[in-house]
């Protein structure tokens, strides 16, 4: 028996028989294996594309995302109770945001974003003795799309009528110049327009900025002789040869001589084509006029110095105007134009005017002095929705809430110093009207203007090509300004010691000023136009819409 067992020890015949056998169950064993896991594998690719499918319809129809992401999972084979969620959120594509961080729900806003989680289940055939006897193995697919909304849009000049030399006064002294200009000129620079980020990199190139972002050419402090020269190029590569190159040559040459910088984020704000290279345009069209940036950068390059002119418009009862006015630079990081989704926003600046307006009297009361201080604060206009009429881009629309500057005005003692602080509101005293020597008039008055709830505004799609502006008034202003200050004009008639009374001096005087409303509210509101405000007013306009098709995200 013990020779048996050793021959069969010593027996090695029929090894690899044995051993092959082994590996064979072993082999099968990894191959049936291999089958589930290959199955797995190409369901979960298959549930990922529908799952990416959904979401970008989704993203495309995000009023009705639901049923649009249900329609798509149906259609591609899944049964409808696949679809787990559909979620709106906000979609922010910041490079400085950890990706999970991009995707925000619910929306700040209107949503802009959606994303799908989908469930479905791979049948196993081999591996149930890996899973616990489980017939199926489950596949959670997500998947995120985004849809891009932007529009470019301005709040700004009001410029309505043309008068050369107010003009020629207020922007020359806005950029620290003397101008020459014709109305002609103007209306030439007016119905310019050129494409703002063609005006960047023309800046760019003029700074032999080269490789650079917008966002680079916006941070920098640029020469004002510098703006004015990108402006003519711009110009000419948009327009050609025209009155408007010329007029703006003629500008160059006036500031040519100049120091003073200013920020040109002030003139506009690029929002998500900010990190763009100077060069490379964007789909959405960011169109200007060159009059409206060229007031821009003299109001930004006025700052707080002070623009003094006299005005002469040749209005009944009025014999002279003089005028002094500053105006404050933006809101700190605003500027007048800018490109954005819901949310963006731009700002007029805070301007002062005070105009000295000399009446023409009669009898005892030959002249009439009235100084009108007016200050109209920042105005706002805020991107509140943008409607992509998908597949239609002719029905999309754009609704801005436009909140205009809260004017304040006075009758007064305005000294040169309080036009030049804007940190406090001036609370003038009483002004001397008329001065016989030893008999005075003083007067002094008030009236505000405004409404803090913005105003919705709405452009269609035609308006936008056309560029149509828009002007938002307060919906308290019902009567002129003037009206509104002689309403509230309190006039005292003072005797000195060697002077007689007056009989009806005071109402000499306020009948002079009541004479002459109509033509002191024509000289107001042709100045403040010219500034580039309005009376409890703000003009704005959309100039472009970018609804670009959702795509995935993640």
């Amino acid at each position: 028996m013990q020779n048996i067992i050793r021959r069969f020890v010593r027996d090695n015949r029929g090894n690899f028989t044995i051993m092959g056998a082994g590996c064979m169950v072993l082999v099968l064993g990894c191959a049936a294996l291999g089958v589930d896991v290959g199955s797995i594998y190409a369901d979960r690719r298959k549930s990922q594309s529908a799952a990416d499918l959904a979401a970008i319809v989704a993203a495309s129809n995000l009023g009705n995302a639901t049923a649009a992401a249900a329609a798509t999972v149906t259609q591609n084979g899944y049964p409808a109770n696949a679809l787990i969620s559909v979620v709106s959120g906000s979609y922010t594509p910041d490079a400085a945001l950890s990706p999970q961080a991009r995707f925000v729900t619910p929306a700040t806003g209107t949503a802009n974003a959606a994303r799908v989680t989908l469930k479905t289940q791979t049948p196993l055939y081999f591996a149930r003795m890996f899973t616990g006897g489980s017939s199926h193995f489950d596949i959670t697919s997500t998947a995120t799309a985004a849809s891009t909304a932007l529009a470019s849009f301005a709040i700004g000049s009001r410029l309505v009528a043309l008068n050369g030399g107010l003009l020629n006064a207020i922007l020359g002294g806005m950029l620290g110049t003397t101008l020459s200009l014709s109305a002609m000129d103007y209306q030439a620079l007016i119905t310019a327009r050129v494409d703002a980020f063609d005006f960047l990199s023309a800046l760019a190139t003029r700074l032999n900025l080269t490789g650079v972002t917008y966002s680079d050419v916006l941070n920098s402090n640029i020469k004002l002789p510098d703006i004015v020269a990108a402006m003519l190029t711009a110009q000419q590569a948009a327009n050609g040869a025209s009155s408007a190159t010329t007029a703006l040559q003629n500008v160059s040459l006036a500031v040519a001589g100049l120091a003073t910088r200013i920020a040109a984020s002030g003139l506009i704000d690029a929002g998500p084509y900010a990190d763009m290279t100077v060069g490379t345009k964007p789909k959405v069209g960011v169109s200007v006029s060159v009059f409206d940036l060229l007031s821009a950068a003299g109001a930004l390059a006025n700052g707080s110095n002070q623009i003094a002119a006299s005005v002469n418009l040749g209005l009944p009862g009025i014999a002279a105007v003089s005028l002094t006015a500053t105006v404050g630079e933006h809101p700190q990081g605003t500027s007048w134009i800018a490109v954005g989704a819901q949310g963006a926003s731009v700002h007029t600046a805070q301007t002062r005017v005070l105009l000295t307006i000399r009446l023409l009297g009669s009898g005892s009361v030959s002249a009439v002095n009235l100084p009108v201080y007016i200050e109209v604060a920042s105005g706002t206009a805020t991107l509140d929705a943008i409607s992509c009429g998908r597949p239609d881009i002719a029905k999309s629309d754009v609704t801005l809430g436009v909140t205009p500057g809260i004017v304040d005005a006075w009758i007064g003692n305005v000294s040169a110093a309080d036009m030049t602080n804007f940190t406090v509101k001036p609370n003038p005293g009483a002004a001397i009207l008329v001065n016989l020597g030893a008999v005075t008039v003083t007067g002094r008055a008030h009236a505000g203007m405004g409404n803090t709830t913005p105003t919705s505004v709405a452009f269609s799609y035609s308006d936008i090509l056309a560029q149509t502006k828009r002007t938002v008034t307060t919906t308290n202003f019902t009567t002129s300004l003037t009206g509104s200050l002689l309403g509230d004009l309190a006039l005292k008639v003072n005797v000195g010691p060697l002077g007689l009374p007056i009989p009806g001096l005071g109402g000499a005087v306020t009948g002079i000023i009541g004479g002459a409303t109509a033509s002191i509210d024509q000289v107001l509101a042709s100045v403040l136009a010219t500034l580039g405000v309005g009376v409890g007013q703000a003009d704005v306009w959309v100039s472009g819409i970018r609804c670009d098709g959702a795509v995935l995200v993640n």
